[in-house]
């Protein structure tokens, strides 16, 4: 219904009713940017053949959010994204110092999304926030790899 608001409101202009969409978007993640968020999964990913693994904590505001498909969907492809890209930390204000990655490497929230690398993880973040309504938010991950002596935990 606001996609033909805004196409009616713009006279039919594509383009400029995508633009008002996607600052209303922003706008409705920004709200809810500072709502606490207590509840949520954790979830998991095993790819194939058993050598990779990773967990990740995704929280949201209401355990009937957490429950969703679509969050546990985003929770399975955030674990993914761990396994295969391998982020050293969840976002910019995490980074090391001396870090010599580049930031959309290093962070989670930064890197292109592996399914569809148009997008930034902290895109389909906003994507889900929208849909549930509900403030959303990766609290911490692990990331283990077969012969590896330790593994990768951010966000503690």
């Amino acid at each position: 219904m606001e996609c033909r608001t805004v196409l009616v409101d713009t006279e039919g202009d594509f383009d400029k009713a995508l633009e008002i969409l996607k600052k209303q978007t922003i706008s409705k993640v920004e709200k809810r940017s500072q709502r606490t968020v207590s509840q949520g999964t954790v979830a998991t990913y095993i790819h194939t053949g058993g050598r990779i693994g990773a967990m990740v904590e995704l929280n949201c505001e209401t355990d009937f959010v957490a429950r969703t498909e679509v969050f546990k969907e985003l929770a399975h492809n955030i674990a993914m994204q761990i396994a295969a890209q391998e982020p050293i930390c969840i976002s910019l204000d995490q980074m090391p110092k001396d870090g010599e990655l580049p930031p959309e490497v290093a962070c989670l929230l930064l890197q292109p999304y592996i399914k569809s690398p148009e997008l930034t993880i902290q895109n389909l973040i906003n994507e889900v926030i929208v849909k549930t309504g509900e403030n959303i938010k990766v609290k911490r991950f692990a990331r283990f790899e077969l012969g590896q002596s330790e593994c990768r935990v951010a966000g503690v």
